[in-house]
């Protein structure tokens, strides 16, 4: 669909469809796929996922946990949502269109404002609690955020915002002042007729990190919200009424937005809406919430793994059925061990923001560990060369992938770059195997060339993991003067064993054993720990760029 045939709603804040990319940059969006239903024309996905769920399912059923005790049904959870849309349009002068900024710690109140943002037409731009105020400057101003409902533990930084020439209202929740969010909402009317959105109005602004460079905001659709649930979780995941779900990724990522709040009230399921406190907590609310649907990285399955073998009587995990990684690269060692341990198989997948969540997936039998999957249904994957061609199986390129999701910048001349020809390429080097199932082979950036030699730094990453004292790994490349680059491993060990040049040379032998021997590292050192994210993925750059502020010694 070319950007001159959308329709958006009447009288709105245009900002965000007027700084789509260009029509000849879209990608080429697959609609019509037999995977999705047909979305009508006029669609709001809030309504969608809360009115129209209530409709069918009724609202006593259980919606929401806190983490605490406290259990919100579908009929609660409806009538803050409403209570707090009316507050937005009535009180704070939102209008359709307008870019909200949410900021705070994973909370069924957060959930709630981001639905009631939904509800009232707005845009949601969705950050992490723990993000600075530069990178909230850089953000506000990309998008031209002028509201912000902000959980009252984490106005910090906020306050130049709100100083600024053109000024961000910070409206609080959880507090205990008057101006409150929750105050104001406590005497609104609790139904609230959701604005008559159009199926292609931007819903919500998604940030990239930022990493590397400025950040990339990707906006979606009110479709769009739908075609993931109707996709990845309809077809793979394939949630029940009864699923209870949870996991590690905060709200501020699309893997956690969709994992903890779009899927489980498309299913009419139950969410756990807890912030991160690491795999022992974790292991716990599994326990005892019952949790059945799990959504984490790779890097929290290995520490639950060490504590269900530390500890085999303290947690319970028989309740889960569905255990979901993504985020960076799922080892195949650590896909056996969870499964030796539990009895599950972890649905490995592979999402961007870009995309809005994950395309590349399996289930059941149609697991190969080790790859990440096939494509999922309503998506199409291939991998090709520089010049955007098609490569035969088994050779490494670039992936490129296109489905009902796409990635579309705000205002970003980085837009040629990701989509080409109408396809998606998210800067992964993949394999497409014979039986098609899609191999992840590294980040393209993170691929080291060493005396000619292209190394992938994940397959070096899993021959180290293979050794029983190794409990993480990450491989990067460092320049040399002889060879461009040399591959460089840093390793957390077990405790105990000796961070010495003796452990450094036994590992290198190892490997040795494992790959071929080019593509061992030729520098090994051991930090106590790796830089990641907030929610565990591996900070690469920081080690790539001698960034080692983390902890070593």
């Amino acid at each position: 669909m070319a950007a001159t045939e959308l329709q958006p709603s009447a009288h709105v804040d245009t900002f965000p469809r007027d700084h789509l990319p260009p029509a000849d940059q879209w990608p080429d969006l697959q609609h019509r796929s037999g995977a999705l239903p047909a979305y009508p024309p006029r669609l709001n996905c809030g309504a969608e996922l809360l009115d129209a769920t209530v409709a069918r399912l009724g609202p006593d059923r259980p919606a929401v946990h806190d983490g605490a005790g406290g259990l919100w049904t579908y009929g609660r959870l409806a009538a803050h949502v409403d209570r707090i849309a009316h507050t937005l349009t009535d009180d704070l002068g939102v209008v359709p269109g307008n870019r909200v900024l949410l900021r705070g710690p994973t909370t069924p109140w957060l959930a709630a404002c981001w639905l009631a943002v939904m509800k009232a037409g707005a845009v949601a731009v969705t950050v992490l609690a723990a993000q600075r105020p530069q990178e909230l400057a850089t953000i506000c101003e990309l998008a031209r955020i002028r509201h912000a409902l902000c959980d009252a533990r984490s106005l910090d930084g906020l306050d130049a915002l709100a100083q600024a020439p053109e000024p961000l209202r910070v409206t609080p929740y959880g507090g205990d002042t008057p101006g409150d969010l929750l105050h104001l909402a406590a005497d609104k009317p609790s139904s609230y007729a959701a604005v008559d959105t159009s199926a292609d109005d931007v819903a919500l602004i998604a940030f990239t990190s930022g990493t590397t460079g400025r950040p990339k905001g990707c906006m979606h659709f009110h479709r769009d919200v739908l075609a993931i649930a109707d996709t990845f979780s309809a077809h793979v995941l394939r949630p029940r009424p009864d699923d209870v779900f949870a996991g590690s990724p905060p709200l501020g990522f699309t893997f956690g937005l969709g994992g903890l709040v779009i899927f489980p009230l498309r299913a009419g399921a139950a969410t756990l809406l807890t912030d991160w406190r690491g795999p022992e907590q974790l292991l716990a609310d599994v326990r005892r919430h019952r949790v059945s649907v799990l959504f984490t990285a790779p890097t929290a399955y290995r520490s639950m793994l060490e504590r269900l073998d530390t500890e085999p009587a303290t947690y319970d995990v028989s309740s889960l059925r569905r255990c979901v990684s993504a985020g960076e690269h799922l080892p195949a060692g650590l896909w056996h061990a969870w499964r030796q341990a539990t009895g599950l198989r972890v649905i490995n997948g592979i999402g961007a923001t870009e995309m809005l969540h994950i395309f590349i997936s399996a289930a059941d039998d149609a697991i190969r560990p080790g790859t990440t999957g096939l494509p999922v249904p309503g998506y199409e994957a291939r991998v090709v060369g520089p010049d955007g061609r098609p490569l035969p199986d088994g050779e490494p390129g670039l992936l490129a992938v296109r489905g009902p999701t796409g990635c579309r910048y705000l205002a970003d001349e980085r837009q040629r770059a990701y989509v080409r020809d109408g396809w998606n390429l998210t800067g992964d080097t993949y394999v497409r195997e014979p039986g098609g199932h899609f191999r992840y082979v590294a980040r393209a950036d993170d691929m080291i060339i060493s005396a000619g030699y292209n190394i992938a730094g994940p397959e070096v990453e899993e021959a180290l993991l293979r050794h029983p004292d190794v409990l993480e790994a990450a491989v990067v490349g460092r320049p040399d003067e002889r060879r461009g680059e040399i591959v460089v491993a840093y390793v957390v060990l077990r405790a105990g064993v000796p961070r010495t040049a003796e452990t450094a040379a036994a590992l290198r032998e190892f490997t040795k054993k494992e790959i071929v021997p080019y593509k061992c590292p030729r520098e090994i050192e051991f930090p106590k720990a790796l830089p990641r994210t907030p929610t565990g993925k591996l900070q690469r750059f920081r080690l790539r760029h001698g960034a080692l502020q983390f902890p070593r010694d």
